[in-house]
């Protein structure tokens, strides 16, 4: 198993208000790994960061990060550490490279031109290096909160949210930029309301809700374990009833008999299989269909699931 470099224990947040942002919340992020926060707004990923960011003081419970106590020993830790926000907060008239040199500083780096040229070009930023901020569009200025954020060579980085509000060419483009940071050994953890991007990218995903951790699962195995098939048979004469040899299936008639839903199997894809057995059991008793349609759980159906799980409990 990979060494675990973020480990919070009971981390809760109370605000004076008596809002409760983060309620016992247990994490441990694992060296090289992606990982994916998902939750719908208000569910407290933001919090989470914050508070192992330095942003908001927690208040209870602890956190270690490579191997320091962020609330006695937190300067060498939070150098090893970078943030990509939600929100554009930088100096709108000051020009690329000198944002990017400035947050390399602001962490006791020496100078160091090649290195931040290379953020650059990595990001398509280089044509843009003398440009005030201001200038460029709204997804290049995402892209500088990368570069700054990367200046420093954490070797934890939070990205909360990182291509919201840019389009799909940049977000796939950005995808491949966070692909290259896990190839340099950077883990990441990412909060993202793109489902598919947590799909794609992550390892683990963990599902928070109303300041609670719901699962935290290694993507396959989260996909095997909740994952299901549903498939929707059209018959050609309608049913009167379900006839006793398909008992044994998870079925159900609809549509006035003329449609046979399946649900069931386990994992990506994991009732095909029994789908398939289904059919020759349609062809052994003379039912005839017109067509199939199969669909597997993605990980957005699990996550939704969970969500509507934790509203009821």
């Amino acid at each position: 198993m990979s060494e675990t470099i973020l480990s919070i224990q009971g981390l809760t947040k109370v605000y004076s208000g008596g809002t409760k942002a983060l309620d016992g919340v247990d994490l441990e992020i694992r060296k090289g790994e992606i990982f994916a926060l998902l939750g719908p707004n208000g569910a407290g990923k933001t919090t989470l960061i914050g508070a192992v960011c330095g942003l908001v003081r927690p208040t209870s419970g602890t956190m270690h990060a490579f191997g320091h106590d962020l609330a006695n020993d937190w300067r060498q830790a939070r150098a090893r550490i970078g943030l990509v926000p939600q929100e554009l907060a930088t100096d709108m008239f000051e020009t690329v490279w000198r944002a990017v040199s400035y947050s390399r500083g602001l962490f006791g780096h020496a100078a160091d031109k090649a290195r931040i040229e290379e953020i650059l070009r990595s990001l398509s930023l280089w044509e843009k290096k003398d440009s005030q901020i201001r200038e460029l569009s709204g997804g290049m200025k995402r892209r500088i909160l990368i570069a700054k954020a990367l200046s420093h060579d954490p070797e934890l980085l939070f990205l909360d949210e990182p291509t919201a509000g840019v389009d799909v060419e940049l977000r796939k483009g950005m995808w491949e930029q966070i692909a290259a940071l896990r190839e340099r050994g950077t883990t990441i953890i990412l909060t993202t309301h793109y489902i598919e991007e947590a799909e794609l990218m992550a390892d683990r995903v963990g599902v928070i809700r109303k300041g609670r951790i719901l699962m935290v699962d290694d993507k396959a195995t989260l996909m095997e374990k909740l994952g299901s098939t549903e498939a929707l048979i059209q018959l050609s004469e309608p049913l009167a009833e379900m006839p006793a040899s398909l008992a044994a299936f998870p079925v159900e008639l609809r549509e006035g008999g003329l449609e046979l839903c399946y649900r069931g199997g386990s994992g990506e894809g994991g009732g095909r299989s029994e789908v398939a057995e289904l059919t020759k059991a349609l062809i052994r008793e003379g039912i005839d269909y017109t067509g199939i349609d199969i669909h597997d759980s993605s990980l957005e159906d699990i996550f939704v699931g969970l969500v509507a799980e934790g509203e009821a409990a």
